[in-house]
């Protein structure tokens, strides 16, 4: 545990930061102890490398692995898939912190990463990271590493696309139900309604109905035949397809609805979740006439409409990016997870949101290449994880492809649907600007209308305002203009209060 007293950004009389001439420094930092973090701080430290581990939640496992308090006691693994992997990793990682190769900085956020010159000619450049406690005050004084090498493994959050009333209380991103529940072993609700599209939906509904809440309906927006001309990219990876039998035995079991080709176009309520409304959509995601239906007595919803990784530190550093095949801005890397910065390795969701196993394999292979290019020793992705990466990723193009975000959602917004919560910027001032003042991208619309600067930072909004200041799709003409559109919301922030001292030490 790090010493972080005197950090506390919201505290206006906090102490002033106190200075060490010796910053913590080790040859390979990584952000983040999510199933790529840890498998990539594992294999570096085996590899003979220092190792330094920066993460923003108290206690490792990322959101993938997030579990009870381990102060409380050992969590016995029920709601998680890949559990025995996670308890080999974790043991790995924890043979590193007992041998002195692994420092472990929990609850810490990394709110800016530079990349320092190097001191002389034959010096290889480092990276400096600038630490603050993730909340609250902190306990410690550390507020700078250095790294020889930067493996960042941040991970992804819930992307959301708004439809009236879903900012009543109640309402959550299907990940966020996922976390609550397996972190505090409790549901945030009792009667939910799980809507939006891909197999994440499953697991969520699976975990509710275990325990112990009634799940009234999964609702998904596609119709799944886009699995058809893909169903062979699913026999690479076995493990999927008996994943997915699980889900449906519980399905079965629970008696839990499945709704092909159904979405909520409207959250019903006054001062929380009471119901919502539901219609079957077409192929262009038209409203199919006659098909609109109320779901009553519901107190909890869930969204989810796959991930979005979190690019602020790679794009920060100047990464290269690319669409990938969801829409979604992804950091392009080499096959050994290379990106496009000297000494940078991204691995996980940061370079397409792919899931757990295929995060632990490209962690694995970043932090065997870290060492080697901070040490001067040689390591690369072997012939065996290669083949299987592409197994993965093969899958979760497939999976993109067949669940993609509905066309026609923005059809189903009202003038008055609030589309930034941060700042209540709704539809009607979105569409006003795109239409009346040229608010054709992401950054204008955030001068004109405010959507995005709220405490979010357009995390939350940033891929709806995207597509409603008019950047085309990515699977048609103009996937240019949308990928610049995406990659000016992650040109922001840090969403971390730190104090104005803090600022005294950056480097010019």
């Amino acid at each position: 545990m790090s010493d972080q007293t005197g950090l506390a950004g919201s505290d206006p009389i906090a102490p002033p930061l106190r200075r060490t001439a010796a910053q913590p420094h080790a040859d390979v930092v990584v952000v983040g102890a999510g199933p790529a973090g840890l498998a990539a701080a594992a294999t570096a430290s085996e590899s003979g490398a220092s190792v330094i581990v920066i993460d923003s939640a108290e206690q490792p496992g990322g959101q993938y692995w997030r579990h009870r308090s381990e102060a409380a006691g050992d969590d016995d693994g029920a709601l998680h898939h890949g559990w025995q992997e996670y308890l080999a990793l974790r043991a790995r990682f924890d043979a590193g912190m007992g041998a002195g190769a692994i420092r472990y900085i929990p609850a810490t956020s990394v709110w800016m990463v530079q990349r320092t010159p190097p001191a002389s000619p034959d010096a290889a450049p480092c990276f400096t990271l600038r630490l603050a406690p993730s909340y609250g005050p902190g306990a410690g004084a550390a507020t700078t590493v250095r790294a020889r090498t930067l493996v960042l493994a941040t991970g992804g959050y819930d992307r959301q696309i708004p439809l009236p009333g879903w900012h009543l209380p109640g309402v959550m991103a299907a990940g966020g139900i996922q976390a609550f529940i397996k972190q505090n072993g409790a549901l945030p609700g009792s009667r939910f309604v799980i809507a939006g599209t891909g197999p994440f939906l499953l697991p969520v509904a699976s975990n509710i109905a275990h325990s112990g809440g009634l799940v009234t309906s999964v609702l998904e927006s596609s119709s799944l035949v886009g699995w058809l001309p893909r169903a062979h990219r699913a026999f690479g990876v076995p493990a999927k397809g008996a994943e997915g039998a699980e889900y449906i035995a519980t399905f079965l079991r629970r008696r839990i609805p499945y709704r092909r080709r159904t979405v909520i176009t409207e959250i019903l309520g006054d001062s929380h979740v009471e119901a919502v409304r539901t219609a079957r959509i077409g192929r262009s995601g038209e409203v199919e006439p006659k098909s609109s239906r109320i779901i009553e007595d519901v107190d909890a919803v869930g969204l989810g409409w796959g991930f979005t990784p979190q690019l602020e530190l790679p794009v920060q550093l100047g990464a290269q990016t690319r669409l990938d095949a969801d829409g979604s801005l992804v950091a392009v890397v080499d096959q050994n997870q290379r990106s496009s910065v000297p000494g940078l390795f991204l691995a996980g969701e940061l370079t397409g949101v792919g899931g757990a196993v295929l995060a632990v394999l490209e962690g694995t292979v970043a932090g065997r290449a870290a060492a080697a290019d901070a040490t001067g020793e040689i390591g690369s992705a072997t012939t065996a994880e290669l083949r299987a990466m592409r197994r993965q990723r093969s899958f979760a193009e497939a999976m993109h492809l067949a669940h993609p975000v509905p066309e026609g959602w923005e059809q189903r917004l009202h003038t008055d649907t609030i589309v930034c919560r941060c700042e209540e910027v709704r539809y009607g001032a979105l569409s006003h600007a795109r239409e009346v003042l040229s608010g054709e991208d992401s950054r204008t619309q955030k001068g004109v209308t405010r959507a995005g600067m709220g405490w979010c930072q357009g995390r939350v909004c940033g891929y709806a305002v995207t597509c409603i200041a008019g950047a085309p799709a990515p699977t048609r003409a103009g996937a240019r203009d949308s990928a610049a559109s995406l990659a000016q919301t992650n040109h922001r922030p840090i969403a971390q209060p730190i104090p104005l001292s803090a600022l005294l030490d950056v480097e010019e």
